[in-house]
């Protein structure tokens, strides 16, 4: 990687999607910065950071994955826990905002909560950089200051890293040593965030986290996407994931009407 050190180049051939499943599963109880999943370019180069490199078939087939756990295992318990607090969503079904949920979101977020997991030192400037794009979202002006921000990180991949330091070395293993701990409080953090996303009626603390546990499962496999397939994949997997549901309530709200009202 980057700015904490690569390990050697993956094996060349492509896995298997069980096998990718098996690698993030090994990956959430022991995260680490590994190299890149076999068939995909190591290094810090900007191809290597950002071209996708996944086929539409193996795309979908973790979109599908995350939907149906999401669909039947955590989303039940969102739904039961919203019923228990009586918390509505802030969502409007008859005015989807699609573009910002397949377009702006992924870009926005993935840069914001997982671009510098391989990148760390970039993330010290790009995090606080981007609160304005997340907190006026999209605008003309915040649209141009994400492009701008965008540009820059590119333009940073573009850099090889400098020969190790003294210093250097020691924030790099001070950092790779509770790689572990950031990448759950990542995940944790994006997940909160989408609490903003539903409205509240003396809702009890304890079921908060049950609210976004969908959420939860999504920044860590996004997470995992990021660091072993890149950030342009880890985009790519939440634009998909997010285009499904808003599909499927366009659907319902073309072919029966009063049944979603």
């Amino acid at each position: 990687m980057s700015e904490t050190g690569d390990r050697a180049a993956a094996p060349r051939g492509k896995m298997r999607f069980r096998s990718e499943v098996a690698d993030f599963w090994r990956f959430l109880r022991q995260p680490h910065p590994v190299a890149r999943l076999p068939g995909r370019a190591a290094g810090s180069g900007l191809l290597a950071d950002w071209w996708p490199g996944i086929s539409p078939g193996r795309l979908l087939a973790w979109a599908a994955l995350l939907w149906a756990v999401n669909l039947f295992a955590l989303g039940p318990v969102a739904v039961a826990a919203a019923g228990l607090g009586g918390v509505t969503h802030r969502l409007d079904p008859t005015n989807i905002p699609w573009l910002t949920a397949v377009i702006w979101a992924p870009l926005v977020e993935e840069m914001l909560f997982r671009y510098g997991l391989r990148r760390p030192k970039q993330a010290l400037w790009l995090i606080p950089a981007m609160l304005p794009v997340v907190l006026w979202g999209p605008k003309v002006w915040t649209g141009l200051l994400l492009a701008a921000f965008v540009i820059l990180a590119c333009w940073g991949a573009r850099q090889r890293p400098e020969p190790l330091k003294a210093w250097d070395t020691t924030w790099r293993r001070y950092y790779l040593k509770h790689f572990g701990l950031v990448f759950h409080l990542v995940a944790l953090a994006f997940a909160a965030v989408h609490l903003t996303n539903f409205v509240y009626a003396r809702t009890p603390y304890w079921l908060l986290p049950l609210l976004v546990l969908p959420q939860w499962l999504t920044g860590l496999t996004l997470g995992w996407m990021r660091i072993r397939r890149g950030i342009g994949a880890a985009m790519l997997l939440h634009s998909v994931f997010n285009a499904g549901p808003i599909l499927m309530i366009w659907l319902v709200m073309r072919l029966a009407p009063t049944a979603a009202s």
